[in-house]
């Protein structure tokens, strides 16, 4: 493509559509208030039909009835109506549609062709980003998908819901929650503890679980189970791993020392015998097949992971994403503090659950206070480097080993849960295999 063809491109804008919004409003006041659910004044291209526009919200937190000769007195109070072209432009507005029938669909249209003049923007905006050399590669690149991201958002901004609506999406969970229980099954997703699933439900959608413990107990260990238990069921979940403490090849070993009952050591070395070689071919084959994916990437930040998860999210819809662990992530940008740094993650993390809908598991670290209590058992202020850690999770669990259990007994202590009963449900920790498994069934 020549320059000169390129400069001849028209900005994306439909004059006709943006004329046909007013004058249905015009004609039926009442559409407004649908147009204006999802239209904003920035939304119109030309410049006297974004003034109108204004005009019209103007009149209407005035509580005053829109309609032809407000309209023009509005404008002419405000001396632009000579400018828009006289009364005799709104006259011809209230000729360009026989009705209002159509307003939405008109609207969508002005919508759909603003969304595309703000993509344009971002690619100039990316593009000076891009220039900037004087910055972090990886703080430019996180700005770059901010101006992206804000594009998706200003199309899916959520509207005021009627209750009616909200009573009816609630008696439908409710309504499958009561199937489901028929069915023996879970409205959320399984964790595979069956104790723990019976007191949480399940991983709930929307919800950020912070897991947490001493250094040595097995965090990475639990996260993987989960992972596993959910992946592997007669109806396989699709889990997102953001590991970023070990490479994605230390993740399928752990995971298939988990599955097989290999010695994680024996495995690495490669020191197997025939009956173990076929375990691992087998247990390789079986989760090939796994829906499970994984990213190693170090220091990532919450933008990136969002990304990254949308893209997944759309090519197979998410169910789970687990991230080991929140204090290695990076916010992205300049912070004051690792405390004010720790709180954005924390957020951030949060935000991805509510908007995929999904559960975001993330494993998290403890100060050193809990070090120095007798019983050594962690509270929800030892969670390390930032109290929104506590306030952004709808459930924390830690994993602790009492002093007087057997070797192998870790309880999962459910510390916070926001829509459900705390408690304590004891698992089995297979340390040779970095496995965790009911603590009655033994498996």
């Amino acid at each position: 493509m020549t320059l000169s063809s390129h400069s001849k491109k028209i900005v994306p804008h439909n004059h006709e559509a943006e004329e046909s919004v007013l004058g249905s409003v015009l004609i039926h006041p009442d559409v407004y208030y649908e147009l204006v659910q999802f239209l904003r004044s920035d939304d119109f291209y030309i410049h006297r039909h974004r003034w109108i526009w204004e005009a019209f919200v103007h009149l209407s937190e005035g509580h005053t009835p829109v309609d032809y000769l407000t309209l023009t007195d509005e404008l002419d109070q405000q001396g632009k109506l000579e400018e828009i072209g006289g009364a005799a432009y709104i006259t011809s507005l209230l000729n360009i549609v026989p009705s209002a029938l159509n307003a939405v669909a008109y609207g969508h249209i002005v919508e759909e062709t603003a969304t595309r003049r703000r993509m344009l923007a971002a690619a100039n905006k990316i593009a000076q980003l891009a220039y900037r050399q004087d910055e972090p590669v990886d703080g430019v690149l996180d700005d770059a998908v901010k101006v992206v991201h804000d594009v998706g958002d200003r199309l899916n901004a959520r509207e005021l819901t009627p209750f009616s609506q909200v009573m009816d999406n609630l008696y439908d969970h409710v309504d499958e929650a009561a199937k489901a229980q028929k069915r023996g099954e879970l409205i959320g997703v399984p964790t595979g503890f069956i104790d723990l699933d019976k007191l949480l439900g399940g991983l709930q959608p929307a919800d950020l679980v912070i897991v947490a413990s001493r250094p040595g107990i097995g965090k990475t260990s639990f996260l993987l189970s989960i992972a596993k238990n959910a992946a592997m069921r007669e109806r396989p979940k699709h889990v997102a791993i953001f590991s970023l403490e070990m490479p994605n090849y230390q993740l399928g070993l752990r995971i298939l020392a988990q599955e097989t009952g290999l010695n994680t050591q024996r495995v690495r070395n490669g020191k197997l015998n025939q009956n173990e070689w076929e375990r691992f071919i087998q247990a390789a084959d079986v989760f090939s097949q796994a829906a499970i994916f994984s990213d190693d990437t170090p220091s990532i930040s919450p933008l990136q992971m969002l990304a990254k998860a949308r893209r997944l999210h759309i090519q197979h819809p998410l169910d789970l994403i687990i991230v080991d662990y929140l204090q290695l992530m990076s916010g992205g940008r300049r912070f004051n503090n690792r405390v004010e740094e720790v709180s954005y993650i924390s957020r951030q993390l949060k935000l991805i659950a509510k908007e995929l809908n999904i559960p975001v598991v993330a494993a998290a670290q403890l100060s050193r206070a809990v070090e120095q209590r007798a019983d050594k058992c962690p509270l929800l202020s030892d969670l390390r480097e930032s109290g929104a850690l506590e306030q952004d999770a709808d459930v924390v669990m830690f994993l602790y080993k009492p002093e007087d259990a057997d070797g192998e007994t870790t309880n999962v202590v459910v510390a916070k849960h926001r829509n459900g009963p705390l408690g304590v449900v004891p698992l089995i920790f297979h340390a040779k295999q970095a496995k965790f498994v009911n603590a009655y069934r033994g498996n």
